[in-house]
């Protein structure tokens, strides 16, 4: 295959297919067991300084803010984080100095809210260094390869474009048309934590509302973190097979953390907390105010359950929308699944 151009980016979560599936193999049971464990443990025990780490959920929705704040309470450094939708969770996590270098689709902005004060100064003065730059939806397609162990996916985005230029892809020729293709390379982070709606103790989770690109996330991911809204049982789980998102063999540590996205948003469940995103967003624009936010949200209480007893408490965060149990209708008749 005849490669016409190459992107300067640096490239970051690739791996030999062959060698991450040897690694899956030898490192990630089918056994179908009992995965509960704190988001404290689930840290400790699955991320390192250094890794590659990927969050899901999209911007601001079904963000696993439990295992954010776990991770800058754990002061692990030297994470390199994928920007693909992210903004709260890169944001908190560059302002702390955990995540110092990121590739970017994009994660310097809170979207309505405006700019993102911490990550940009970190960025601008050399705390933070963006290693590469790529669309939203390559990345997606870049997890979509690292899912199904295999190099690359031929693609036409970014051809022609600065984003391209600053990517790890490559230009090449089509071996059937002899037009261009955009090769996008595979991804397979270290540890990724998604935060779903409910699921079992042995990990099958289900989603209610747009998965974004997680579901190839979460069959990209070496680790899985898994924190959710609620434990339900198997049996519930079993009634509807087909609401499986992610099933149990990917996944590595189920976290129960009702209010998990808080101050992000949880579809169907619970809206932003604006005021409390607006407080991060006016302390963050200055170093003093960052560790203030900080001093007093993360290292002030022991674990998410303190944090959000500190917000107002459970009870008085139903202004933000009544958790629903999944024994309740759903609002939305397309999600029953019937």
């Amino acid at each position: 295959m005849k490669v016409i151009k190459e992107g300067k980016g640096k490239l970051v979560g690739w791996h030999d297919p062959d060698s991450h599936r040897k690694w899956v193999s030898e490192n990630k049971s089918r056994e179908l067991k009992d995965k509960r464990m704190s988001a404290k443990e689930a840290v400790k025990k699955f991320i390192n300084d250094g890794d590659f780490i990927a969050s899901g959920g999209f911007g601001h929705i079904r963000v696993s803010m439990s295992i954010i704040y776990e991770i800058v309470r754990q002061n692990i450094r030297d994470l390199t984080m994928a920007g693909k939708t992210a903004v709260h969770d890169s944001d908190i996590l560059i302002g702390a100095g955990c995540v110092n270098k990121v590739e970017v689709a994009y994660t310097f902005g809170h979207e309505l809210r405006g700019l993102s004060p911490a990550s940009r100064r970190a960025v601008e003065n050399g705390n933070c260094e963006v290693l590469a730059e790529i669309s939203n939806a390559a990345y997606q397609w870049r997890f979509l390869a690292g899912s199904m162990s295999i190099p690359f996916v031929p693609s036409r985005v970014m051809l022609g474009t600065d984003t391209f230029e600053y990517s790890s892809a490559k230009v090449v020729e089509d071996p059937f048309s002899g037009k261009l293709v955009c090769l996008l390379p595979s991804c397979n982070p270290d540890v990724v934590f998604i935060h779903v709606h409910r699921c079992d103790k042995y990990g099958n989770a289900q989603i209610d509302g747009i998965a974004v690109e997680d579901i190839q996330l979460s069959r990209s991911a070496r680790r899985l973190i898994i924190t959710t809204e609620e434990v339900i049982e198997d049996d519930i789980i079993r009634e509807k097979p087909w609401r499986t998102a992610i099933p149990f063999y990917n996944v590595d540590a189920v976290v129960e953390v009702p209010w998990g996205s808080h101050p992000c948003e949880m579809p169907y469940l619970y809206f932003f907390d604006e005021n409390h995103i607006g407080e991060w967003l006016n302390l963050s624009k200055t170093e003093e105010g960052t560790k203030e936010y900080f001093d007093k949200y993360i290292f002030g209480v022991d674990d998410f359950e303190e944090y959000l007893e500190l917000v107002g408490g459970k009870d008085n965060l139903k202004y933000l929308g009544e958790i629903e149990r999944y024994e309740k209708p759903m609002k939305a008749p397309w999600l029953r699944g019937d």
